[in-house]
């Protein structure tokens, strides 16, 4: 698991929690029994969680494609015309700055090295090719941490009594805020602070306006 997997299904999970919370509250604020809220809550975890799994193994799909699209592009290029992609090479770092001497040079012996890996990286950023399996290893994650993300306040809601629910699940919703916080800020070098004020804003924001809506619809 890398760090940029890290933060991403970090965030998975925040929405997870936030999501499934957010139905309980809304069903709550309308005065849905227990039955109903679980079965809500439960239905919106899964529909949730398969959404977002099945829009990560989309994008990131979709990125591969385009990544091997780009390759063979360039791969057929420089077979054809070696010397065209190092002009091509040369001109994309002359526009970053360098002279146009140094830029041939530097174009010239990247080249000599691996063209191709030279061209990825100068022109289109491609250092690594997405893996194959990347798509589904995402989608998969996604699913999962949203999942566990839900699981919180529908734990909350099986064992804590019904008096005690709102209070436990803000409490808990809270809390899982709070840690997610700290892992998405650490994975993307982002001030703490700042992320935890963000996250509970959406989060908090979320359960309150989600109850109050379902109040109104059922006053």
């Amino acid at each position: 698991m890398n760090r940029s997997n890290l933060r991403t299904w970090t965030v998975d999970a925040n929405d997870g929690i936030v999501a499934t919370a957010g139905v309980l509250e809304g069903f709550a604020g309308a005065g849905a029994n227990e039955h109903a809220l679980l079965t809500a809550a439960i239905v919106a975890s899964i529909a949730g969680a398969l959404s977002l799994g099945g829009a990560r193994w989309a994008e990131y799909a979709a990125e591969r494609e385009a990544q091997l699209r780009i390759i063979a592009e360039e791969t057929a290029q420089l077979s054809l015309e070696p010397e065209r992609g190092i002009e091509e090479l040369a001109l994309n770092f002359e526009r970053r700055g360098v002279s146009q001497a140094v830029a041939r040079q530097v174009a010239e012996e990247l080249s000599v090295q691996d063209a191709l890996a030279a061209k990825l990286d100068a022109q289109h950023n491609i250092r690594e090719v997405i893996a194959r399996t990347a798509p589904l290893v995402v989608a998969s994650g996604a699913v999962l941490f949203f999942l566990l993300g839900a699981a919180v306040p529908l734990i909350i809601t099986l064992l804590v009594p019904a008096p005690l629910e709102d209070a436990a699940i803000l409490l808990a919703v809270t809390a899982s805020l709070i840690v997610t916080s700290v892992v998405s800020a650490r994975g993307g070098g982002t001030l703490f602070w700042q992320t935890l004020a963000r996250t509970l804003i959406v989060g908090l924001g979320t359960l309150g306006i989600s109850y109050l809506i379902g109040t109104l619809i059922f006053a």
